[in-house]
């Protein structure tokens, strides 16, 4: 697989492969722990958060943990180096991720998450960084988008095996187990990468600065400063404005990161402005798809809120018993409560029926996951023996047998991950197979084929929701199964090639910081996702955010097919 690629490839893809797996496992099980409610062992029990809390601090967190790339870029830019960002950032995850296993909402809780937001700033961009200056190599130059298709696979099959370690740790212990399974995961992956620097050295090489650049401390207090003043305006002005309560897009955190978002997107305006001759052309080729892609990544980062939410409430998720012996070697079970307890009543489009007090009505029922099955398809209440606050050793295998068997809802994170690591090879080759003919499309190309594909995997969901009567019913797992293989198309065809050009086109002394740039927009749609998966539930039907996320999908796509004729120009004159 490494044939053809400089050897410091595997050094930095085991790191990401490391890296990845506390991430996405992290991610998996986030929106869960925050909104499960109390369970009789105390280690399973979650935060108890509401639905709406759960997706606003989800896309608060995944839209930060994209941002602080941009200084953490150009920290590795102009002072740090690219290597010992990395070490940096590896180590503060670690130890957000083991703070998470603190259970509680509360201080540490928002300072585990600090350190995981602080932490993939210093790692994230500049690992990227360091794949593509491998490639400076005149021997490589040809192989860099075959280079950063192999470095994503290794990012998915980290994000493919750290659900199952998940699901088993947090069924079989408690959360706070799976979440310590991350930090070492990443600790295992900075002490990777600190045995093979020696390979990447090359790669870590900073370019001087232009008389003209600003100092580090003069950018960050002219970007953060602003972005300080915007965000507590976003915070404080729309209620002011519009009155009590009233907010622009649905919470006051989404108002202040938006409004924050304003005075760091002009910095890079500006960057491009001051600019002159070839890194003018350069910035200027980048900064409009970085807006395009956007789009991607408020609809693909909807897979740890509103298709986690579908996988858990709308998808059937029944365990043959036959299987369970396997399922539960890998961690893949888990078991509800069937005993009764007050449970939503819901009418026949799947929506809560109000009762006289306005409130969703409640009636008692087995566990929620049941709410939209038939009657006659609910479990029986367990045993009295196996309701008692303490249950003999002789009679727990019993009352385990008789519990309700389910697919735990992170191994659906799993899915794409997988289809990411089979079909990556395919779409290398087929990619290699049109060049050798002179027909590979360029990169930008390539991404806008990823954005179609993209909007073409949110109509799979639409067809869900019809499928399933507007979530009254549920629905084949298949349905995810499909949207999931559909989107991991599109991504390959998007996300590594967006880090290969923006390693190509960047000013060589501004390559982290543009990359910076790069998940500045992944931040700003990850947190659109957030936004969008917090309306999943005040649609009257459930296609609705699908269809929203289809017309976006579809209006990028379209923005980077008129940017193509400028974007191969620049790629001609300057890559040669």
């Amino acid at each position: 697989m490494f044939k053809n690629h400089p050897r410091g490839l595997p050094v930095l893809f085991f790191t990401e492969m490391w890296e990845r797996f506390g991430f996405y496992l992290m991610l998996g099980i986030f929106f869960l722990y925050m909104t499960e409610g109390p369970n009789a062992i105390a280690a399973k029990s979650g935060l108890g958060l509401s639905e709406e809390q759960g997706s606003d601090i989800y896309g608060t967190y995944i839209a930060l943990v994209y941002l602080t790339p941009f200084i953490g870029g150009l920290l590795a830019d102009r002072v740090l180096g690219y290597r010992r960002s990395i070490v940096i950032g590896g180590l503060l995850m670690g130890l957000g991720y083991c703070g998470l296993a603190i259970p509680g909402f509360g201080p540490t809780f928002f300072l585990s998450l600090l350190l995981i937001i602080l932490g993939n700033g210093f790692f994230k961009p500049n690992i990227s960084t360091l794949v593509g200056n491998l490639y400076n190599d005149e021997r490589y130059r040809d192989y860099k988008d075959a280079g950063f298709n192999i470095f994503y696979m290794g990012i998915n099959i980290g994000a493919f095996i750290c659900n199952f370690v998940a699901a088993y740790l947090r069924n079989t212990y408690g959360w706070g187990y799976a979440f310590m399974a991350a930090g070492i995961g990443m600790f295992l992956g900075v002490a990777w990468f600190l045995s093979g620097m020696k390979h990447t050295a090359e790669a870590d090489v900073l370019k001087p600065a232009k008389p003209g650049d600003q100092p580090v401390g003069q950018i960050l207090a002219a970007v953060f400063g602003p972005a300080a003043v915007f965000g507590a305006l976003g915070w404080f002005l729309p209620e002011m404005v519009l009155g009590a309560g009233k907010t622009v897009f649905l919470s006051k955190s989404n108002d202040a990161f938006l409004f924050a978002c304003i005075p760091v997107t002009y910095y890079y305006f500006t960057l491009w402005r001051r600019a002159d001759g070839e890194d003018r052309e350069r910035i200027g080729a980048l900064l409009p798809l970085f807006a395009a892609v956007i789009a991607f990544w408020a609809i693909f980062h909807q897979n740890g809120a509103a298709l986690t939410k579908w996988a858990n409430e709308y998808t059937r998720r029944e365990i043959p018993e036959v299987v369970v012996p396997v399922a539960d070697v890998v961690g893949a079970v888990q078991r509800v409560d069937t005993s009764l307890r007050e449970v939503i009543i819901r009418d026949g489009h799947g929506d809560p029926v109000k009762g006289p007090d306005g409130k969703p009505a409640k009636e008692l029922g087995p566990d929620p996951y049941f709410n939209n099955m038939p009657r006659d398809q609910w479990p029986k209440p367990p045993a009295a023996e196996c309701t008692a606050e303490v249950i003999p050793p002789e009679t727990q295998a019993k009352c385990k047998d008789a519990q309700t068997k389910l697919v735990s809802t992170e191994l659906f994170q799993s899915v794409n991950a997988f289809f990411v690591v089979v079909l990556t090879p395919f779409v290398v080759g087929l990619f290699s197979f049109l060049r050798r003919k002179g027909k590979e499309p360029s990169t930008p190309g390539k991404i806008a084929l990823g954005l179609f594909i993209t909007a073409l995997s949110t109509l799979v969901m639409v067809a869900a929701t019809f499928a399933t009567h507007n979530g009254a019913d549920k629905g084949s797992a298949m349905w995810l199964v499909a949207t999931y293989g559909v989107i991991t198309l599109g991504e390959l065809c998007l996300s590594p090639m967006g880090l290969s050009l923006v390693s190509k086109l960047s000013p060589p002394r501004l390559t982290a910081l543009m990359m910076g740039g790069w998940f500045l927009s992944t931040s700003i749609g990850n947190k659109l996702s957030g936004i969008l998966s917090g309306l999943f539930s005040l649609f009257e039907h459930k296609s609705g955010v699908f269809f929203l996320n289809f017309g976006g999908a579809l209006l990028a796509c379209f923005m980077v097919l008129l940017m193509l004729p400028r974007l191969r120009r620049v790629m001609n004159k300057y890559l040669k």
